[in-house]
């Protein structure tokens, strides 16, 4: 398996998942939250782990030692997440309000705040080595940072207007993330001695 297919196939995952974060919650921001859109969103968070694996790889060079650390701590803190948006949004919204609270209250809540903790110290340190490397465009990069840490601190909270419109931006910045993976890699031009060594030897006559 190459590389090159890694970042298609994560490319494509991460438009997905944009889609299935922005549509939603711009839908949810006339209709509030129904259960078609809790479905897409609670389905879509499974395309989260091959997007966020090549963003990694399209800059893992230049983020060094700290863009493994960031990576590794947002690829656990997404896989936690996921299973959280999954219950939330395809489990506990088909019970009973009373019931909802009932098994959010006990031990439940623990490990929900505990995947909400991980994801978002993953998520911030790894914007923050998207932003230092400016291998992909700094202001999507950015965007992902604040977002989809917004997501996790509100997710608790009933739907409103500005959940709808963070859905919207985290979507929106993953989105433009997946493409700028389709965009062809610079090959650094050498010059000085460098390129002198490189160069090949003029031709006698």
């Amino acid at each position: 398996m190459s590389t090159t297919w890694l970042l298609r196939f994560g490319a494509a995952c991460g438009v997905v998942l944009g889609l299935s974060t922005a549509v939603p919650g711009l839908i949810e921001a006339f209709t509030g939250e129904t259960a078609a859109t809790s479905f897409v969103i609670g389905l879509g968070a499974a395309f989260g782990a091959p997007a966020l694996t090549a963003l990694y790889l399209r800059q893992r060079t230049e983020s060094g030692r700290f863009g493994a650390v960031a990576y590794a701590v947002n690829l656990i803190g997404l896989g936690l997440f996921a299973g959280v948006a999954f219950a939330l949004n395809l489990v506990l919204f088909y019970v009973d309000e009373a019931v909802a609270d009932e098994v959010l209250a006990g031990p439940t809540r623990f490990a929900v705040l505990g995947s909400a903790l991980v994801f978002v110290t993953g998520t911030v340190l790894f914007a923050v080595s998207m932003v230092r490397t400016r291998v992909l465009p700094v202001l999507p990069a950015a965007g992902y940072g604040l977002a989809f840490t917004l997501l996790a601190l509100l997710a608790p909270l009933p739907d409103s207007p500005l959940t709808s419109a963070v859905h919207v931006l985290a979507g929106g910045s993953l989105i433009w993330l997946s493409v700028a993976l389709r965009a062809p890699v610079p090959i650094p031009t050498l010059v000085g001695p460098a390129a002198r060594a490189g160069a090949a030897p003029p031709v006698r006559g």
